[in-house]
């Protein structure tokens, strides 16, 4: 498969097609999975890699979004004949554009210039009769099924897939790269994010798969292997920001320092996932007793 002259790579598991997409996987486009039963086929987190594809998909029955976020959504709007399934608590993304912009919560006028590539970009497509799906609902599609696991941390609404009998687990963002966790949004969790990671560390799989860079996986070990360096990156940030809070620091210092991008990135809406990610750190540091308030929104890490 063709993607502007670049070979789009595929993978088969059984019954599970893997799509990788352009560019290794790497944002904006990602790698979806086209699972085949006997009695129905589902496309899940169509990329932008899917447009190329659309022609040679002969049957998709139902598309299931891990979460509402514009790259896993940006195939959907191909397949407007079929029913289009996300957990309940990130259902309202898909129904209209207002509440996508909402799950990322920019101010302007980062939030006008996101929706117009949403929708330019992205071909975000409202769809008010969405269907929700909830934790431990499973698509039984005729010799395959999927099962749902609510992972929520990167949006309310995140989840991972288990699709059997070939043993493959489906992670979303939980995409095990070496930029880590992303919990920058206004519906994003810290918290809830920690709490997925050690929940999905138990979940027995023969492959696991991803939405962004690493793909597949051939086994547990290489997993857990992985899964550690991207947790571990939770714990990097809270380091970085004991050090830097060594000296009183405003949250506008610890956004303007840059804790998830590097200095040198150029994201335009860099500042607001700073302030969203480090707040939620700084929250845990003060009610942990590691940071206190000195002054009015000043921030030092308490000695010893």
């Amino acid at each position: 498969m063709d993607d502007g002259g670049t070979r789009l790579k595929e993978q088969t598991i059984g019954r599970v097609g893997v799509l990788f997409g352009a560019r290794g996987g790497k944002y904006p486009h990602g790698n979806s999975l086209l699972v085949a039963g006997s009695e129905e086929t589902v496309l899940v987190d169509p990329s932008l890699s899917i447009i190329p594809r659309r022609q040679h998909l002969a049957r998709v029955d139902r598309v299931l979004n891990s979460h509402c976020h514009e790259d896993h959504i940006a195939g959907n709007h191909l397949f407007p004949e079929v029913p289009w399934h996300l957990h309940e608590a990130d259902l309202g993304g898909i129904q209209s554009l207002d509440n996508l912009m909402a799950i990322y919560g920019y101010a302007e006028p980062i939030n006008a210039h996101f929706r117009q590539i949403v929708v330019e970009q992205f071909h975000f497509t409202p769809r008010p009769d969405a269907l929700a799906f909830r934790d431990g609902d499973v698509f039984e599609l005729g010799g395959a099924r999927l099962r749902v696991i609510h992972a929520p941390g990167h949006t309310r609404g995140h989840c991972v897939f288990h699709i059997e009998p070939d043993d493959v687990l489906y992670l979303g963002d939980i995409d095990l790269s070496s930029f880590g966790p992303y919990y920058g949004d206004a519906w994003s969790s810290l918290e809830d994010f920690e709490r997925t990671l050690q929940a999905v560390r138990h979940i027995n799989a023969r492959w696991y798969a991803t939405f962004h860079h690493i793909g597949v996986l051939d086994g547990r070990d290489a997993f857990l292997e992985r899964l550690d360096r991207f947790a571990a990156v939770i714990h990097t940030r809270t380091q970085r920001l004991l050090q830097f809070l060594l000296e009183p620091r405003t949250l506008d210092e610890i956004v303007a320092h840059r804790f998830v991008y590097r200095p040198q990135d150029d994201v335009p809406f860099a500042a607001a996932v700073e302030r969203r990610s480090m707040a939620q750190h700084l929250e845990q540091l003060v009610r942990d007793g590691r940071v206190q308030e000195v002054e009015p929104g000043r921030y030092m890490a308490r000695s010893g």
